[in-house]
């Protein structure tokens, strides 16, 4: 008796096993056959399907075509033109390449080939029946390919009872032909379902295809992105803010052409947006990433989704950089709007689709061009009584106001009031503040809105973050040094977060029992409230280690910001809410706040007109 117990699989059940890798679902088997038809230098490619796939999938190319001979070969396990030596997966500019595709979809399915070249007068049909037996037949036939797919899985039916709904099963295969029609959009395509015909797209731009696949309206929705340099290139576009959805669905990442997952770029888009994300967003985007082919890895999975780079870091850094660029490069300010009436009432809303071109800042309140109405040659001295904390034994002048302050001296009122009869006059800006909370301001196409704590807020993290950078720390210090006795967790944390502290400008020194001195502080901290800040700011840091899994230094620059800014309830000065919106547009992301709070909204006059029934 043979004590013999590994075998070697019979090739028909080796293949079958295979396959799997490749052939996971219908969708798989459009994918590599659509693409076998762009690496043929097709210029039209059609796809039919019936059953979402399951009893039919035919994919028709007007590319090079094949011989007799080569039909025969390519439905063989590793059968490729697409490389000859080890030395040429380095080089993939294809998207197929391993020689497996067709020899799988062979194994699952009746497979037939009809294909005739430019050059031929015959062509070739190429078979597979259910018993595997290859049939070969000459005939006239159609320029370029013609695969089709039949009964998908009719032999290992195990798999066939895991495909979901012919619904789920449509959704994937259309997913998978508009990621390819995006990523190649000098072609024309064509998607056939059951006998009808539900997308047609017609060669051109990559403009073009993007309208054709989402909506006539979309490229007012995006921001374009394009940084060419010898190492990689990026190009495509990006959704405005407004754009953010609760799905990963909308991430199209292309690199050299190829539909490809990378959670290195995905996540270098991600932190472009800053905080504008919260937790379970993701940004809408479109990204075509152009690398030297020896750079990166592409033969980790069959599926060929995965990639890898030789130097991750510097991809990751120039897609976080050439993103956010684009970003700050457009006013995103939203435009809201109010739904029409239904039965669930009116509801507020933004307008996604408001276009914004790149460089176009004038729909922005600018102060520094109205002489009479705001002045911008503010010296340090004034700069330093409107935003920062003063030695209470220097007197302020009554011409300014502190934003902490509760009552507005008679001067400023006297030049409010002057400055509004000029505005009358000349037709500029207005801005006041209302119920002491957000600044209104006359713009280009309306009113803007502006909620003072966050504004104010988004300035100090981001001046936080440079202090940082920079390492040069300004301490105003205390006339009167405060003490302040702490717990013992207080205590502990406050001398290990003291680094950053420090070069945000807090001066402090610590006593046993757990005593701290504070002799100077940041001077955006208002005087009098020095050991209410440190107290506040150690509350915050705690919450968020807790609950967001902040970095240090993250972390203590959100928590400074909230707890330094001005309150909602502070009166400002007429000068101050001006320099407050002049800071807050200085800023990389004046939009939201470093927690994802929206800072300023727009009203335009065409929403005015409509609910005054002017229209």
């Amino acid at each position: 008796m043979s004590s013999k117990k590994i075998k070697i699989l019979p090739e028909n059940i080796a293949n079958k096993i295979a396959a799997g890798e490749v052939v996971q679902r219908p969708e798989s088997v459009v994918k590599e056959l659509i693409e076998n038809s762009i690496d043929a230098g097709a210029s039209s490619v059609e796809v039919v399907i019936k059953k979402a796939g399951k009893s039919l999938i035919q994919v028709f190319d007007d590319g090079s075509g094949m011989t007799e001979e080569d039909a025969i070969l390519c439905i063989q396990k590793h059968a490729t033109s697409k490389i000859s030596e080890y030395s040429d997966l380095e080089n993939i500019l294809t998207l197929g390449f391993r020689g497996e595709a067709l020899s799988s979809i062979a194994a699952v399915s009746q497979l037939e080939i009809k294909t005739e070249t430019k050059d031929d007068d015959v062509g070739s049909l190429v078979r597979i029946d259910e018993t595997d037996k290859l049939i070969i037949e000459k005939g006239s036939f159609s320029k370029g390919t013609s695969v089709a797919v039949k009964n998908l899985f009719y032999n290992t039916p195990a798999r066939r009872n895991f495909l979901k709904s012919d619904v789920t099963e449509l959704k994937h295969i259309i997913d998978t032909f508009n990621k390819i029609s995006l990523s190649h959009p000098k072609i024309n395509f064509k998607l056939h379902n059951d006998d009808e015909i539900i997308f047609t797209y017609a060669a051109g731009t990559i403009e073009d295809r993007i309208c054709q696949v989402f909506a006539d309206n979309m490229l007012d929705a995006l921001i374009k992105v394009e940084e060419k340099t010898d190492f990689v290139s990026v190009y495509g576009y990006v959704g405005k803010p407004t754009m953010l959805k609760k799905s990963k669905g909308d991430q199209y990442l292309f690199l050299n052409n190829r539909t490809v997952s990378s959670k290195q770029i995905n996540h270098a888009v991600f932190a472009a947006y800053e905080n504008i994300l919260e937790k379970g967003d993701y940004p809408f985007f479109i990204l075509f990433v152009d690398i030297d082919p020896q750079r990166i890895d592409v033969n980790i999975h069959p599926s060929k989704l995965e990639v890898r780079f030789d130097d991750d870091k510097d991809v990751y850094s120039f897609v976080n950089a050439v993103v956010k660029k684009s970003i700050a490069s457009h006013d995103l300010v939203p435009l809201m709007h109010f739904t029409d009436t239904t039965s669930e009432g009116e509801k507020i809303k933004f307008n996604n689709f408001n276009k914004v071109a790149a460089n176009d800042f004038s729909d922005r309140p600018n102060f520094s061009e109205r002489k009479s109405f705001a002045r911008t040659d503010f010296s340090d001295r004034e700069i330093d009584l409107i935003f920062s904390s003063i030695p209470e034994n220097i007197k302020r002048e009554n011409t300014t106001t502190h934003p902490f302050e509760k009552n507005e001296p008679v001067e400023v009122f006297h030049e409010a009031v002057s400055a509004q009869k000029t505005n009358d006059e000349d037709s500029t800006s207005f801005i006041i503040q209302l119920h002491n909370k957000y600044i209104l301001s006359q713009i280009k196409t309306g009113l803007m809105i502006v909620d003072q704590h966050v504004a104010h807020e988004r300035i100090l993290y981001e001046k936080a973050l440079k202090r940082f950078e920079a390492n040069l720390p300004f301490s105003q210090q205390l006339l009167f040094p405060k003490t302040l006795e702490l717990d013992p967790g207080s205590y502990g944390l406050l001398k290990e977060i003291n680094t950053f502290l420090v070069k945000l400008g807090f001066s402090i020194k610590y006593f046993s029992k757990h005593t701290i001195v504070i002799e100077g502080v940041p001077d955006d901290i208002k005087s009098g409230s020095e050991e209410k800040i440190i107290l506040e700011i150690i509350n915050e840091y705690t919450t968020n280690q807790r609950e967001k899994k902040l970095d240090a230094r993250e972390n203590i620059a959100k928590s400074y910001s909230c707890k330094a800014a001005i309150k909602a309830g502070d009166f400002l000065s007429e000068k101050e809410m001006r320099l407050l919106i002049d800071q807050l547009f200085a800023t990389s992301m004046p939009y939201v706040c470093p927690h994802g709070r929206p800072i300023v909204i727009k009203i335009s006059l065409d929403e005015f007109d409509r609910r005054f029934g002017r229209t």
